[in-house]
């Protein structure tokens, strides 16, 4: 299992069309985030700036998100979602939300 943290920042007026988006997000989504191996996925909200955790049970990371991001379910969420973030620039090429460095963790 691998553990990621990522963030990106929410643009101040799509905070609640973004909580609203995911108090109900669509079956066909968290199907295929559950057939891409991601499991233990939570999206946290603070000043601005959304932080997710999620842990990778699968043994081809980059080929499960070609998956995901191939699914046209997926993409139209994504549609919705996207104009009410803001990436980093300090995000590596082809990231759209930043991946974190993991400094610390305790089971």
């Amino acid at each position: 299992m691998r553990r990621f943290g990522m963030v990106i920042r929410l643009k101040p007026d799509k905070v609640e069309e973004y909580k609203e988006l995911h108090r109900n997000v669509w079956p066909e989504v968290l199907k295929t985030i559950k057939e891409c191996h991601i499991q233990n996925y939570t999206i946290f909200y603070k000043d601005g700036y959304l932080f997710s955790y999620y842990e990778y049970t699968g043994d081809n990371y980059e080929k499960d998100m070609e998956k995901m991001a191939a699914d046209p379910i997926t993409q139209k969420w994504w549609a919705l979602c996207k104009p009410c973030q803001e990436p980093l620039e300090t995000r590596k090429e082809g990231e759209w939300w930043a991946e974190m460095e993991e400094v610390f963790h305790l089971d």
